[in-house]
């Protein structure tokens, strides 16, 4: 079903465009009045360094001529003080550029995180999930160089441009029409650098992708991998995906290092022009030699920012590879959304319904076809059948993490596509088979389902699930750290500490998925009392592969290739001698070595 695995390129559903810089503009704007003060401050040091060449002009031209050390002194004193001033304003410009930087970073990072949280599990079925991080973190960083410096940069050195040409022609027309020659020249390389640079960085972003996909799959599946002695392979397959980042970033950085000798031989034989111009020009007395060498140091100036400027672009085209996947994820669509006339789901009684209820999902192919059944309040209902025919889906349906194709689904009445999805949620409690400890304390995680409960409020969840004993056997009872995922408890712990969680947030309808399937049997009679009394005044539904803990259920739901074949009570569906019979004896003859029920 996965769009892609670890070793697939990830391939882009729209191309860049400039609407992706204006919309990392967006997340600029707010500090634009920090971003203004800043270019002020640099346009003030550029003015501070550009006085330079022309107070030396004017101590050659005038000032030594004349032997006035009083005017030199003073120039000099003049010339230091503008390098203090340019010293002054690049150390405001680093601090505050560095706080706008991290502030968009900030930003950025925490408008993907929050719409990741609002993407239905089609979303995350799709795709590796260390292709998703790799977008939040790396790509994100990514951008770091370009906010800190780059913006600014290339700002101030516009302006540097406009007043170093300025000057130039306030010295000699003649000499500034030479130095521009090379100009042209090095806009033509650029359009032709563009999309190879363009491609190459696209590429890396790519093998970077599949690289932390791996990286992702690998430490989740350590256990698997040590089991079953994969190490050996391991090393090679990530050690191919390794290399193939190597060689699509050097290639990249191959395509950008061309630019800046490209400008450096522009700019050499641009300035060697502008020399031999200058060298006849001196020898015709058609230029004074004070104002050559003012403008011989205004042509250094000169290639200084376009040299930077080559630079930002080349870290334009490195950042809109990153801009293209941070703003493709921040794009892609929530399917499971509030419908614009919903309304919060009023307190509920529990009474559940599904009329012709059709799910696929991949297209046209249904997982449940034309599911019909109602609910009373207060009734527990058992999921059974192969695995695969659809149970999980049911309940999954039911929370609304999916949508259907077709028909409705019924909570009290209400459409669950027109109330609310946070009044839905908080209406009815899941436990899945997936069951997930996050890193934390015991309490904290029993907490997760009520984060306003009180420690006796969960101590008293869990003793009622029977995780209380095993809880306060810990090291710190219910203050012990576990880690994520929950690796320091047993399969069993994990799930009545989830259970208690469930149970905590006391919903009206109440779903397990497999609540009980890694629980030993001791444990398992013991929590089937607690069920009772928790299930009392809730209307719940069970899936259970061991057909021997959903005997007592009010009504048994037989599922088989998306349909509902068979439907009643344990003592019923085992009379029709059905699909249920022939399940429930195939199951007990195997646990109980070939004897018949009775």
């Amino acid at each position: 079903m996965a769009r892609n695995k670890f070793d697939v390129d990830e391939t882009l559903e729209t191309e860049f465009n400039i609407e992706h810089i204006k919309r990392l503009w967006t997340y600029i704007r707010p500090y634009k009045k920090e971003l203004f003060t800043t270019l002020l401050m640099m346009i003030l040091s550029n003015l501070a360094v550009l006085l330079g060449p022309y107070l030396l002009r004017y101590a050659i031209n005038s000032i030594i001529p004349a032997h006035d050390t009083l005017s030199l002194i003073l120039v000099s004193l003049l010339f230091l003080f503008s390098i203090y001033i340019s010293m002054i304003c690049l150390k405001y410009r680093i601090r505050m550029m560095s706080q706008i930087a991290q502030n968009v970073i900030l930003n950025l990072r925490r408008d993907l995180f929050v719409h990741l949280q609002k993407l239905s599990f089609n979303y995350y079925d799709n795709r590796p999930h260390g292709k998703i991080i790799i977008r939040v973190v790396n790509y994100v960083n990514s951008l770091n160089d370009l906010l800190q410096n780059g913006i600014i940069n290339m700002m101030t050195d516009l302006f540097s441009l406009v007043l170093i040409i300025g000057f130039m022609l306030s010295i000699n027309v003649r000499l500034t029409l030479v130095s521009l020659t090379g100009v042209p020249v090095l806009v033509a390389v650029l359009f032709i650098l563009k999309k190879m640079q363009r491609e190459r960085w696209q590429k890396v972003s790519r093998k970077q992708s599949n690289m932390n996909a791996y990286l992702h799959e690998t430490i989740n599946g350590m256990k698997v991998t040590q089991s079953f002695v994969r190490e050996e392979e391991n090393e090679k397959i990530y050690e191919r995906t390794s290399n193939e980042c190597r060689t699509s970033w050097i290639s990249a950085v191959r395509a950008n290092a061309l630019l800046w000798p490209i400008t450096e031989n522009i700019s050499v034989l641009t300035i060697s022009l502008m020399y031999i111009a200058g060298v006849v020009w001196i020898a015709n007395e058609d230029i004074a030699v004070g104002d050559f060498i003012a403008f011989a140091s205004y042509i250094s100036n000169f290639w200084a920012p376009i040299t930077n400027l080559g630079n930002f672009y080349n870290q334009i085209i490195q950042a809109t590879a990153y801009l293209e996947r941070i703003f493709e994820t921040l794009d892609e669509p929530i399917l499971i959304k509030n419908a614009e006339d919903s309304y919060p789901l009023p307190p509920i009684k529990g009474e559940v319904e599904f009329k012709n209820v059709v799910f696929c999902y991949e297209k046209d192919i249904p997982v449940l076809k034309n599911v019909s059944f109602k609910v009373n309040p207060g009734e527990t209902i058992a999921l059974v059948g192969a695995t695969g025919s659809g149970k999980t889906t049911i309940i999954n349906l039911l929370s609304r993490f999916y949508d259907i194709q077709s028909g409705q689904i019924l909570i009290d009445g209400h459409d669950i596509k027109k109330v609310t999805l946070e009044s839905l949620r908080s209406q009815v409690g899941v436990m899945l088979q997936d069951t997930f400890i996050f890193s934390g304390t015991v309490m904290d995680n029993i907490r997760y389902g009520k984060p306003d409960a009180t420690d006796e409020e969960v101590i008293q969840a869990a003793k009622e699930v029977m995780a209380h004993d095993f809880i306060m056997e810990m090291e710190n009872g219910y203050y012990t750290e576990v880690n994520e995922r929950g690796s320091r408890l047993s399969v069993g712990q994990r799930q009545l500490i989830s259970f208690a969680r469930t149970l905590l947030s006391d919903p009206k309808i109440l779903i397990l998925d497999e609540a009980t399937s890694s629980i030993d049997t001791k444990t398992e009679k013991a929590i089937q009392i607690a069920l009772e009394r928790l299930l009392k005044g809730r209307t719940a539904f069970i899936i259970a592969h061991r057909l021997s803990t959903i005997k007592n259920a009010d009504r048994i739901l037989h599922i088989s290739h998306g349909r509902i074949t068979e439907a009643g009570t344990h003592e019923e569906l085992m009379k029709l001698k059905g699909d249920y019979y022939k399940l429930y004896m195939s199951q007990y003859k195997l646990l109980h070595g070939g004897r018949e029920a009775v």
